[in-house]
């Protein structure tokens, strides 16, 4: 494991962590929104390569001399690892997580510093996210965001939502040596912190003006088929959560609320209803991966089941002779 400090770093305020693994392109201009940040506090960038197989140090390099910036390489253990790995390297009272596939909105950090500034009493925050519009994909994420966020904002300003493409938390809040998140998630692990915090009754405060663009920059069938494997993989951490006895999925009425108000905004929007049926085929791709996932889970226990069954058939019923077996009268 290496830590290269490109830049001498005095102690920020914040500290921007952004995992990597191959995705150097869209790391590049995650880095360039960084540096078009206007007012904000002081921060440094900890770029965590997990064990890329090529390496991207030219892109990075650039942008040292921009702001002070911290490159640390591991082997490839998972986007936890990465982000908990990050965090022991932070310097700052107040972390932020991004995604390498993420761009800044160029007010993000300031309006963020004023979210944490004006809410003291809330430990973390979720920042609001957005879709980029330049393609069919990145319409449909941008709908898709803006009807969860909507639909799950409660009334004192928190929401039942964390996603770490924008989520930010108190150094104070953080066991720095043992991280934030689970390794065990090789995804969703998002959602498994949001149960942890639901579970000592917290939620992220929704910090609305500090915005972060997820760009998506795959092809829609290069999409679906990553939408596919995430759901079959998040079906373990799911696993996690529901071991320990919490709910956290929206119920079948909340998901077909947002639908319909998806359908609404697509037509009143220039997001289009194109991006609504391509949202649609993403959600029902997911579902059926979800449930695929459930019966390969439950079909092996069946066959316990049914061979627990028949060993208790055999031992409880006595054994049954054939007519060629029962002893006879002669042979006695």
């Amino acid at each position: 494991m290496a830590i290269n400090s490109l830049t001498p770093i005095p102690t920020p305020h914040l500290s921007v962590i952004i995992p990597v693994y191959n995705d150097w392109p869209s790391l590049d201009e995650c880095l360039a929104s960084v540096a078009r940040q206007r007012e904000a506090p002081s921060f440094e960038v900890i770029v965590v390569d997990d064990g890329s197989r090529q390496g991207g140090d030219d892109l990075v390099y650039r942008w040292s001399c921009r702001y002070p910036l911290t490159i640390v390489r591991q082997p490839h253990a998972g986007i936890a690892a990465a982000r908990n790995r990050g965090i022991q390297v932070s310097k700052g009272s107040v972390i932020l997580f991004v995604d390498a596939d993420c761009r800044l909105e160029v007010e993000c950090l300031s309006a963020l510093d004023s979210a944490v500034a004006n809410s003291p009493q809330h430990a973390c925050f979720q920042l609001q996210l957005v879709g980029d519009d330049r393609g069919i994909v990145g319409r449909a994420e941008d709908l898709r965001l803006m009807a969860i966020q909507t639909h799950l904002l409660e009334p004192d300003g928190c929401i039942r939502y964390l996603n770490t493409s924008g989520f930010a938390i108190r150094r104070e809040s953080v066991d720095v040596e043992k991280g934030v998140f689970d390794p065990a998630a090789t995804r969703a692990e998002d959602t498994l912190l949001l149960a942890h915090l639901m579970q000592r009754g917290e939620l992220p405060f929704f910090a609305a003006k500090a915005m972060v663009c997820h760009a998506i920059r795959l092809s829609l069938l290069e999409c679906l088929r990553k939408d596919i494997r995430s759901a079959f993989l998040e079906g373990r951490t799911f696993d996690i959560i529901a071991s320990k006895g919490l709910r956290i999925r929206v119920s079948h009425r909340e998901r077909l609320r947002m639908l319909v108000s998806m359908w609404e905004r697509s037509g009143r929007m220039p997001i289009g209803r194109v991006a609504w049926c391509v949202l649609l085929i993403r959600q029902v791709l997911q579902r059926g991966t979800t449930y695929v996932y459930r019966c390969s889970r439950i079909w092996p226990n069946l066959r316990a089941a049914v061979r627990s069954f028949r060993s208790a058939q055999e031992s409880f019923w006595p054994k049954t002779y054939s007519l060629a077996d029962r002893p006879s009268h002669r042979d006695s």
